[in-house]
């Protein structure tokens, strides 16, 4: 391994680990709604309420934040988005009202915005040729956060309370740093990069594809975003009251569930982007959303012990396939790697988020059973990423200009 090699592969991993920070972080909000909702009184709507807010400010910034940094990349916003986070993990443990809490998780959601579309062409410049095993590393740090969000509610929040939140101001700490540091790499990257462009001849253009074809794709992709993560806010928001209300057992057990599959979320995202490399990107998409259906319809109506089990089977599948809609997309638009990486990451967070308040009103109108009953059968939605177009027609001119 040359040192270039070597240094890049640093960064990638560095880059996943600030995600890591950046999603345990965020993912604790919705692992904590059973203690908000029991300190200030919330209903399940407001609940949703600060899910929406949370996951819709991230999504309204990050296509802009993508987009602007598509035209002039900006090194120092990734320690930035760090320290919008640490400020709103202060602001959750002193919240005393519903407005507090909606004003901090707007701030997460701020920090959240810039880091993933700039992170995520950190991963782009370090990637050499592999492009989905890079991005799977870059999520997997995400969903390892995420995973820790349960065990982190479990043995600091329960037993601490509210006020707990201010541990995690050390990781925000300690994200600053990261990402300063990672920033001064990018920085010399993108002149590199720049200096490259200027002195290499330029490179034929590749056929760009219609504006109805594009937009027949993404339509699909969107909607397979659509199912993945109104069906994940469902199981991170919502999953530990149908759990608790279900078998009676205690918030911690429920936690344990969303574990598992968060963790084996994150082996899946981690295995996904090889797969997709070897095997091809629309087979993994398809199969990722599709695949993981038997068993969420199954999950609502099991025992606790088979509840974790199914768990981890959907956690491993469905979480297999972002990194890769991410790949597909950035190659069927090539030249724009931020403002597609902000765009599909704000898409995730905005229908997480719409997601979440939608079925806070149908619980607080209905009940929760149903609609988690209802909400499993989501994934059946991935049979439209059949209809994806093939690999080799999204590589097809690159292949021929080989």
């Amino acid at each position: 391994m040359t040192k270039t090699t070597k240094t890049a592969m640093n960064v990638l991993f560095g880059v996943s680990f600030a995600h890591l920070l950046n999603d345990a972080m965020q993912s604790v909000v919705p692992a904590a709604f059973p203690i908000f909702q029991q300190n200030l009184n919330l209903s399940f709507t407001q609940v949703g309420w600060i899910a929406f807010t949370l996951n819709v400010t991230a999504s309204i910034l990050q296509p802009l934040i993508g987009y602007c940094t598509d035209r002039k990349p900006m090194p120092m916003l990734l320690p930035l988005g760090m320290v919008f986070t640490l400020l709103g993990m202060i602001g959750l443990a002193y919240a005393p009202s519903l407005g507090v809490l909606l004003l901090a998780s707007a701030l997460i959601g701020i920090g959240s915005s810039v880091l993933h579309p700039e992170s995520s062409r950190v991963a782009h410049l370090a990637a050499g040729k592999g492009k989905g095993l890079a991005q799977s590393i870059f999520q997997v740090g995400g969903n390892f956060g995420q995973a820790l969000a349960p065990v982190i509610i479990v043995v600091m929040i329960v037993p601490l309370g509210q006020s707990s939140f201010l541990w995690f101001t050390i990781l925000a700490i300690i994200g600053i740093i990261v990402q300063s540091i990672i920033g001064r790499w990018y920085g010399k990257k993108v002149k590199e990069v720049a200096i490259s462009k200027h002195s290499l001849p330029a490179e034929a253009p590749r056929q760009a594809f219609s504006k109805s074809f594009i937009g027949y794709v993404m339509l699909i992709l969107i909607l397979m975003l659509f199912s993945k993560f109104v069906y994940l806010a469902s199981m991170t928001g919502y999953y530990s009251f149908y759990f608790m209300d279900k078998y009676e057992l205690p918030l911690s057990r429920a936690q344990m569930c969303l574990f598992a599959l968060q963790f084996a979320g994150m082996v899946g995202t981690f295995i996904g982007g090889p797969l997709a490399d070897r095997f091809g990107r629309q087979k993994i998409i398809w199969f990722s959303i599709l695949g993981t259906a038997p068993f969420s319809i199954l999950l609502p109506y099991v025992e606790p012990i088979i509840a974790m089990i199914l768990c981890v089977f959907i956690g491993l599948i469905l979480m297999s396939g972002f990194s890769v809609i991410i790949v597909y997309a950035q190659e069927l638009l090539p030249g724009h790697v931020g403002t597609v990486a902000g765009l599909f990451f704000g898409l995730s967070f905005g229908l997480a988020g719409l997601g979440s308040v939608f079925m806070g009103w149908l619980m607080d109108s209905y009940g929760v059973s149903i609609i988690i009953q209802l909400s499993a059968y989501l994934p059946l939605l991935g049979i439209f990423a059949l209809l994806l177009p093939k690999d080799s027609v999204i590589m097809g001119s690159k292949l021929k200009e080989a």
